[in-house]
């Protein structure tokens, strides 16, 4: 049966040692540190989330990376679009896979590249004034950026929509201008052969208290990432759970809901994301949110809603973004585990599949006690 979008799964590049983690967090750092010593911090909390079939790879092993690529085109992955970390001037982290990834040619899976503008800081380790790798725009810089991309740009591998490759930029706000971003690098890379580019702006809404960045459009990019957490909760709830995790009384959680995107209507050029799970208490420890009561039933139901809302548009537009592939430190996977073994996977094929698979009210998960 055919799928009904492109599913593109958020890959986190982040499972191998480098200086910089050896000398922030302790040698061998990786996200597996994390989640391995993840502990239940409220009743009904289920935690650790451990690995299944893939184990704890390390993704400087080729073999590793092709098991993953061949678990997700199984599964109804079309692209896997990979975080990019430039922090300007030409400064990378964990550009490693990614980059072994592009000069091999293996895995055959299509990729594209997400740009993590941010700066990174110990916000979720507890000191949030720890500057660790700060984010910059240099003058000139995006020349040099544009460049650094352009091998991947061109590998027939890339995602494209039209014949322009697809770039998402994750803190659009975040950008000193803009429009000026949108039209230099436009501009750059038609000069450089291209027929320009695919521009996504996550436009996160993760409360559903208005988009951090409603302005994609206007400023030049093509789509917008509507991305936020599919819980339910009142507006007395989330201030009480949020000043209790403020005062160290333990982690804000929210009950899974299950119909989050049956509901939402979206506008022509914005994308609905998907997420299996969140739970970033991995890194957080009580500072972190909880989302209860998921399961592989719902999130089939969560796919199927959003394959359904980009129905009518033209095929190629038809981006259904999930996070993650492999975020495991914030609960957000689709990679098989020791709980689920392949569930996540199969209800993101299942989900996909046209016409739409909906799992009735009734079957979704009973959420854990909020």
């Amino acid at each position: 049966m055919d799928l009904g979008a492109r599913a593109i799964a958020f890959y986190l590049p982040q499972y191998h040692p480098v200086p910089e983690n050896d000398a922030w967090w302790g040698p061998g750092f990786t996200e597996w540190t994390n989640t391995v010593r993840a502990r239940p911090l409220f009743p009904g909390h289920r935690q650790p989330h451990l690995p299944g079939d893939l184990g704890f790879y390390d993704l400087r092993v080729p073999e590793a990376r092709a098991a993953q690529a061949d678990l997700a085109r199984a599964h109804g992955v079309a692209a896997f679009v990979y975080w990019h970390y430039w922090f300007g001037g030409g400064r990378r982290l964990l550009e490693r896979p990614f980059a072994e990834v592009l000069a091999s040619g293996e895995p055959t899976l299509p990729f594209c590249l997400a740009w993590a503008n941010e700066t990174w800081t110990g916000t979720w380790h507890g000191a949030p004034d720890r500057v660790l790798a700060e984010q910059t725009y240099p003058e000139g810089d995006d020349h040099a950026h544009l460049t650094a991309l352009l091998p991947a740009f061109r590998d027939e591998r890339y995602l494209r929509v039209g014949d322009r490759p697809v770039l998402v930029v994750h803190k659009p706000g975040e950008l000193p201008d803009a429009r000026r971003f949108v039209d230099r690098w436009q501009a750059l890379a038609r000069a450089a052969g291209l027929p320009g580019l695919y521009l996504v702006a996550e436009v996160s809404d993760w409360f559903d208290w208005g988009e951090g960045f409603p302005d994609a459009e206007a400023v030049g990019f093509d789509a917008g990432i509507q991305m936020r957490l599919p819980v339910r909760f009142g507006r007395r709830e989330f201030w009480r759970r949020r000043i209790g995790r403020r005062l160290g009384r333990g982690p804000e959680h929210y009950p899974v809901d299950p119909g989050f995107l049956e509901r939402r209507p979206l506008p022509p050029t914005r994308q609905p994301c998907v997420m299996p799970n969140w739970d970033n208490t991995p890194r957080s420890g009580r500072r972190g949110i909880v989302m209860t009561g998921s399961s592989p039933d719902v999130f089939r139901r969560h796919v199927a809603d959003a394959t359904a809302l980009l129905a009518g548009r033209p095929e190629q537009e038809r981006l259904l973004w999930v996070k993650s592939w492999n975020e495991w430190a914030e609960g957000n996977y689709l990679e098989p585990d020791a709980e689920h073994g392949t569930a996540w996977l199969e209800a993101l094929h299942e989900g996909l599949q046209v016409p739409a698979t909906r799992v009735p009210a009734g079957r979704a998960a009973d959420p854990a006690p909020a």
